[in-house]
Parts: C-alpha cells; sequence; structure tokens
C-alpha cells in the first residue's frame, strides 16, 4: 500500500514539475509537455488522473494568483479563487477521459481530451496545451505538424510511448540544433511599451500625443506598419481619429494600435488601423479574458460593461495589402483562435498585450512563447508588441 502511495504522489509531483517547467516562458521548453499524457496514462484511476490533471494545470498557470492581485490591487485571495476555478475544466475533461482500457482506446480518449481542450466552450480555458509545442518540434510543417503532434501525444498513452519519445525528443534535438527565431514581415514595426498601468486607462491629450511621437520614431520608411500594443490609444472616439489622422499627415505611416470601443451593453477590445486617410476598426477580440473582461452572466440580466467575445468572428483582416492573423492577450495562450485564422492562410501573424499586470510572473513571457511557436509551425512572419 505504501508503494502504490508513493507511486501515486510521484505521479502528481511529476505533473507539476512538467507544467512549471515546460510553461517558463522559454520556447524550447514547450515539447517538455508531450510527457504529461504519458505520467497521466499511468494512473491507477480516475481520482489519481484528475490529481495529476490538476498538479499539471495548476503549476503552468500558477502566475494567475499573483496576476489578479495586482489587476484589483487586492490581496492574493481573489486569484487564488479563480486560479482553482480555471483549473475545473482542464481536470473534469482530464478525469472523464481516462480509462482503465489501454491501448488505442486510451489513445482515443485522449485525443478526444485534446479537441475538447482546443475548442469552445472547454478550450475558452484551455491555457498549457501540449499541442503548442507542435511548432517547436516540428516547425515548418503546418498542419501535418499538428497532427503528427496530436498522433505523438495519443501514442505517449500506450505501451509504444518510448518509441513516441524517442522520435519527438529527436525531432526536438534538430529543432534546438537548427534554432532560429519567426522572421519579421517586411515594412512591420512592433514597438514595446513600458508605461504600466496609465495604457489604455490615461487617454488625455498628452498621452495621445507621446504615442504619436513614439509611432513616428518607429517607422524608418514612409510605407512602414508600426504595431503598436493593446488597448495603447484607449478609448476609440471621433476626437482620437481626428488626432492621429492629423498627425500622420505626409508621414504614409499606417498605425495599427488596439483601443477600446464602448457600446450600448459594454465594450469591444480592438486593434485599429489608422492613415492620414482616416482610420477603421479592423478587428475585435474574439476572446477576451474570462472573468475579468468577458463577464457572460452579465448578459443574463440587465446588466452590462463587460468584454463582448466575439468567438468565432473575423478571424483575419487585411491591411496595407497584407492579410493578418491577430492575437490579442489572451487569446495567444489557448488554441483555437490560431488555428481559425490559419484557416485563412494569412502573410503574418500580429501578436499584442498589454500585461502590466503581469509584473513578477512568467505570463507575458508564455505568450510570446506561445506566439513564437505558433508562427515557426505554419512559417508565418511574426510581429510582437506588449506594454508592461
Amino acid at each position: 500500500m505504501r508503494r502504490e502511495n508513493l507511486f501515486d504522489v510521484s505521479l502528481v509531483c511529476a505533473a507539476v514539475v512538467v507544467g512549471r517547467v515546460c510553461w517558463c516562458g522559454e520556447p524550447l521548453a514547450l515539447p517538455l509537455s508531450a510527457s504529461f499524457p504519458m505520467i497521466w496514462s499511468l494512473a491507477r484511476n480516475r481520482r489519481l488522473a484528475a490529481a495529476v490533471a490538476a498538479g499539471y494545470f495548476l503549476a503552468a498557470s500558477r502566475g494567475l494568483p499573483q496576476g489578479v492581485a495586482t489587476f484589483y490591487r487586492a490581496n492574493l485571495w481573489p486569484g487564488l479563487l479563480l486560479w482553482l476555478m480555471a483549473s475545473t475544466g482542464f481536470v473534469v475533461v482530464h478525469a472523464w477521459a481516462w480509462t482503465t482500457r489501454a491501448g488505442w482506446r486510451r489513445a482515443a480518449r485522449y485525443l478526444g481530451a485534446l479537441v475538447l481542450m482546443a475548442i469552445p466552450p472547454f478550450g475558452i480555458l484551455g491555457w498549457a496545451h501540449p499541442l503548442v509545442a507542435s511548432g517547436i518540434v516540428f516547425p515548418g510543417w503546418g498542419w501535418m505538424g499538428l497532427m503528427t503532434m496530436a498522433t505523438g501525444l495519443a501514442i505517449m498513452t500506450t505501451n509504444l510511448r518510448p518509441l513516441a519519445a524517442v522520435a519527438m525528443t529527436g525531432f526536438w534535438l534538430w529543432s534546438v540544433a537548427h534554432w532560429r527565431t519567426p522572421d519579421f514581415p517586411t515594412g512591420w514595426r512592433g514597438v514595446d511599451l513600458t508605461v504600466g498601468s496609465s495604457l489604455g486607462r490615461r487617454s488625455d491629450l498628452g498621452r495621445q500625443r507621446d504615442l504619436v511621437t513614439t509611432a513616428l520614431a518607429a517607422g524608418q520608411t514612409a510605407d512602414d506598419v508600426v504595431v503598436l500594443p493593446e488597448s495603447a490609444i484607449g478609448f476609440w472616439t471621433p476626437m482620437v481619429e481626428r488626432l492621429w489622422t492629423s498627425a500622420l499627415r505626409d508621414s504614409g505611416l499606417m498605425i495599427l494600435a488596439g483601443a477600446t470601443v464602448v457600446n450600448e451593453r459594454g465594450y469591444d477590445n480592438v486593434l485599429v488601423a489608422i492613415s492620414q486617410a482616416g482610420g477603421r476598426i479592423v478587428y475585435r477580440e474574439r476572446m477576451p479574458v474570462p472573468g475579468s473582461m468577458w463577464q457572460p452572466w452579465l448578459e443574463l440580466g440587465d446588466g452590462s460593461g463587460g468584454a463582448r467575445a466575439q468567438i468565432f468572428a473575423n478571424p483575419s483582416f487585411e491591411i496595407a495589402g497584407t492579410r493578418v492573423a491577430p492575437l490579442i492577450c489572451y487569446e495567444q495562450l489557448i488554441v483555437w483562435p490560431v488555428l481559425q485564422s490559419m484557416l485563412q492562410d494569412p502573410a503574418a501573424i500580429v501578436a499584442v498585450g498589454n500585461g502590466w499586470w503581469t509584473e513578477g510572473t512568467s505570463i507575458v513571457s508564455i505568450q510570446r512563447s506561445s506566439a513564437i511557436a505558433w508562427s515557426l509551425l505554419f512559417e508565418k512572419p511574426l510581429v510582437l508588441s506588449f506594454n508592461m
């Protein structure tokens, strides 16, 4: 009995270590997540499988309590509660998928868990998804790499796991030996800012002028597209549009920036494209952060104020002759937004965020590494722009 208990504790500890190490913000560490299905499959019962899933997910999302506390200027308790609630979907799905039947049945059930955690509704909380590692193990393979990775993960739940582990390790080592960062689209400039929590909250004339100056300085040629972070402009209004179009007169630059559009039921987190000819909303965020931004329970009554989720709308848009796959903040942590965008074969990926509240955590690093992995998998140039 003691030996069995020790084995159970060892499995949970192993899952915690894997979640902690592979989701540290280093892209090359992502393939370690492929060991999670092996650990999960070794569980002796459904309760242990749930504990393994909880250990992995909680370790991978360990920055959430501190981030929530910083965002709301509160103690850790609200963040800890949200942390535990966020893990529920992952734990429930993997507890359901576990089965006493080994072999292809267990592999098929794990594939089902992979799919469920990649698409809504469970995919809304589908963080730390092992499929993100596809771009590191099989860079340039595209959809074939995604399917190969899924197959390898499923085999890791069977007795053939040594074969799958050796094969994926070999591809991983090849990727490490030939490591390269994603290409940058020609004529695109991603701007990182360090103005903290004031970005998006302070939108006075002085701040707008500072942003204009920063954007103009970032452009190197008249035809450049300068990308500013999520919420950079603040509230998108006719007055703000006039200020920017006037400032861009004769510059030839195109600005792609985050902003907020208020409506009668709440607000949209958007990207706007601005040039001397005017501005337009080109993207409305499909999946705002659940809880803090997206609050669907408000729609059940007369309440309002939360961010709207577009879910499957506008997966790509065209700007300056380039079709772009947009990923705003939280969308970089889950699977379906980027895969939906890739179905339209965009020419580049643009990932923006406003991560001032993540100070002291690895959340922004994980967002960046995820965006890098998807960029490498589909061989799409990548533009990053974050505020800290």
